[in-house]
């Protein structure tokens, strides 16, 4: 009953990242939304300002992982931790989409290729033929203390153990064996997550939501933002609970039944986007007058 939904990027140079998405990775803009301020469950992280948050992905969030993309204006850059190792996906199409377009590839084994998305994000490419379902395969998080983790994901969040390599020091987990999976790495010392920090969603039914709530109050762990309502204007209203696993990786429970009618593609996805990169003059601004954007 539970499905892993998106993950969610910072990005400073929208435009770029918009070329890396669509062109490279060859995925569409799902939907694409402007804010005048910030998110009352700080999608956008801890700014107050103008933010836009664009989705992309192969397809719906229904049956697809994607990409959820915030842009804060007028911040340019956000430091990268050790937090976030890298997507996985399956796409031969990909791999020769960079190629064409002269994007720095690096082999790291043999037919996987690492390319680096604006920001300096890692996406690792499989050239294999892309998947008819989905081709995103894995997110991959640092922890400092491997058991501890998957105690947490799989102990209070439910999530199968696919894969334990204590020699490696990694761990799969999923909620299903169709669905994009989380692999836990651990990383040398404590997890740090810059300003970059990014944040993991997954549906669940609506009346799971409190109960995931009390479990984590019992269990005495980390919540970052207690059962709340998102409204979008025009769209469906959804509950969330945001929380934190033992290294801080911040994690998003959202109603199924209002975030299917929320995530539903809009048509006008690509259009949206472009006007607003288009409308959007803060690099011309901070040009003239001689200014960077600020570096978070």
């Amino acid at each position: 009953a539970r499905r892993a939904l998106h993950f969610v990027f910072k990005v400073g140079d929208r435009t770029r990242t918009a070329r890396f998405y669509r062109e490279l990775l060859g995925m569409t803009v799902l939907r694409h939304e402007e804010f005048e301020e910030g998110c009352k469950a700080t999608c956008n992280g801890p700014y107050d300002g103008k933010w836009s948050k664009t989705m992309v992905g192969y397809g719906p969030e229904d049956n697809h992982f994607v990409a959820e993309l915030t842009y804060n204006y007028g911040i340019g850059e956000y430091s990268l931790g050790n937090d976030f190792l890298g997507i996985t996906l399956v796409s031969s199409q990909a791999v020769s989409n960079a190629k064409k377009m002269g994007w720095p590839l690096k082999e790291i084994t043999s037919g996987v290729f690492e390319a680096e998305a604006p920001g300096g994000y890692k996406f690792y490419l499989e050239d294999k033929e892309q998947l008819k379902q989905d081709p995103v395969w894995k997110v991959t998080l640092g922890v400092s203390n491997l058991q501890k983790s998957v105690s947490y994901w799989s102990g209070l969040l439910g999530m199968k153990i696919y894969e334990k390599d204590e020699e490696k020091q990694r761990a799969l987990l999923g909620y299903a064996d169709n669905q994009c999976k989380l692999e836990l790495k651990a990383v040398r010392g404590a997890v740090d997550h810059g300003t970059a920090f990014g944040r993991i969603a997954f549906s669940c039914p609506k009346e799971e939501l409190p109960n995931i709530e009390a479990l984590m109050k019992k269990e005495n762990q980390k919540i970052l933002t207690p059962l709340v309502s998102l409204d979008t204007p025009g769209k469906a209203t959804v509950q969330v609970v945001i929380l934190a696993d033992p290294d801080g990786h911040e994690i998003c429970f959202v109603g199924d039944e209002a975030f299917r009618e929320l995530s539903k593609v809009d048509p006008n996805g690509d259009k949206l986007l472009d006007d607003a990169m288009a409308a959007d003059n803060s690099d011309k601004w901070f040009a003239e007058h001689n200014m960077k954007k600020v570096s978070a």
